[in-house]
């Protein structure tokens, strides 16, 4: 297997991309209560600010900007996923392999990440979250998707409609 490298920046900020095993669910609206509830617990414990963040039927795209000393982020995804699969309550069918490992198969492994360089970066990326459900066709406006930071930038006056 590859070894994938990460960057690791204290106080970084960061562009993330999580997705579910199976990329055609709804999951993620389905049951995003449950999603804010895990993100909330971790949050308590592992606190980031959120930059943006988008939640889609079956992947999350996410801007943090971690606190001072602290590159961890892989833990904080490690236990917003593991968190929300332990209080999924509906069995999942899983590969050979993530049986082998115990896993319920819920999310891919991995996920994405992109530490963000300059002011252009960031900007490019908390509007790429915004726009997203717009892309995918959703909506046809940022605002009118419901899962999205867009709502608090619109509130602050960071996001003209």
């Amino acid at each position: 297997m590859s070894r994938y490298r990460r960057i690791y920046v204290p106080g970084g900020t960061y562009f993330f991309t999580v997705n579910l095993a199976d990329r055609g669910s709804d999951l993620l609206i389905r049951e995003v209560e449950l999603l804010r509830s895990a993100y909330a617990s971790v949050m308590a414990e592992h606190p980031v600010t959120c930059d943006a963040m988008v939640v889609l039927p079956d992947h999350i795209h996410a801007v943090w900007t971690l606190p001072d000393g602290d590159a961890d982020f892989s833990v904080r995804w490690k236990k917003i996923k593991s968190t929300f699969t332990r209080h999924y309550p509906h069995p999942v069918s899983v590969s050979a392999s993530k049986a082998r490992k115990n896993e319920r198969g819920i999310w891919q492994r991995r996920f994405w990440e992109h530490c963000i360089r300059d002011e252009a970066d960031f900007a490019a990326h908390v509007e790429y979250c915004h726009w997203n459900p717009v892309k995918h066709g959703f909506v046809e406006r940022p605002e009118e998707w419901p899962y999205s930071t867009v709502h608090r930038a619109i509130r602050r006056g960071e996001y003209v409609t």
